[in-house]
């Protein structure tokens, strides 16, 4: 029997297909959401077949103020019984020179559609006394962030939002656990333009090694998870330095190697 339903943006690849990988293969029903219709089909044959769950998939763009609204209408009343806020991107360059609808993009999809999904989806968890949500920030939400000034900004906001409302549902049956990874190998680099920043040239963990962390963590009803060891001790030594030198190392990890 299904252990529920888990609702999965930004599924069609990376972290958040590892996501719903490990969500199937738990038991869980999935709705698996994003863009690219085509994958999502492909992700949902592949799941059905391997862990005999029901998978069904929802084409939205999260970019679109509406999207969250519309999710959750597709899923008909479905009870959802894990939230995974996956879906993200980066815009790369000094913010005096990027596109602002790039920037509008980035700050509907990585912080309001977060805060909308879970906005809608949350209470009634409480109702029924039982829910995991899981928000996947990153390791920059600790340092402020040249040539990526949005996007670091937009995942400090998701660590800050994550383990407040964690606090607010102790008691509750829910948990909402945030997972920050470090650098990842997925499409999100190429799609930020960051193949050729020095962040990227040293070493990153794969996207299912992230996955698992963060969906362990979430089980666990952790509020918090760094996913790596490298990335932890990297994230306690940031809490003790000054800002700003914590800028000036970001902005030249962000640079182009050339």
């Amino acid at each position: 029997m299904s252990r529920g339903t888990a609702l999965i943006t930004g599924a069609s690849s990376g972290i958040g297909a590892e996501l719903a990988k490990l969500c199937a293969a738990g038991g869980y029903d999935v709705v698996l959401v994003a863009r690219r219709a085509a994958l999502l089909e492909k992700l949902a044959a592949d799941l059905v077949s391997r862990h005999a769950i029901d998978a069904r998939i929802v084409t939205a763009d999260l970019s679109q103020e509406a999207a969250p609204d519309e999710i959750v209408r597709a899923v008909d009343g479905r009870p959802i019984d894990v939230l995974i806020n996956n879906a993200g991107f980066g815009v790369h360059g000094p913010f005096s020179q990027t596109a602002w609808e790039d920037e509008r993009r980035l700050l509907q999809v990585n912080l309001m559609a977060t805060v909308r999904l879970t906005k809608l989806i949350l209470p009634r968890m409480v109702e029924r006394g039982a829910g995991r949500i899981l928000n996947v920030a990153s390791t920059a939400a600790f340092v402020p962030g040249p040539l990526m000034a949005m996007y670091y900004a937009s995942k400090a906001f998701v660590v800050s939002f994550s383990l407040a409302v964690s606090n607010e549902v102790k008691g509750t049956g829910v948990t909402l656990t945030v997972l920050c990874p470090g650098p990842t190998h997925t499409g999100f680099v190429e799609a930020a333009g960051l193949s050729e920043s020095r962040l990227f040239q040293g070493p990153a963990m794969s996207a299912e090694q992230v996955a698992r962390e963060g969906y362990d963590a979430m089980l666990a009803g952790r509020a918090e998870v760094i996913a790596g060891a490298r990335n932890r001790w990297m994230i306690l030594g940031a809490r003790l330095a000054p800002r700003s030198l914590l800028a000036a190392l970001a902005r030249r990890l962000n640079s182009s190697v050339q």
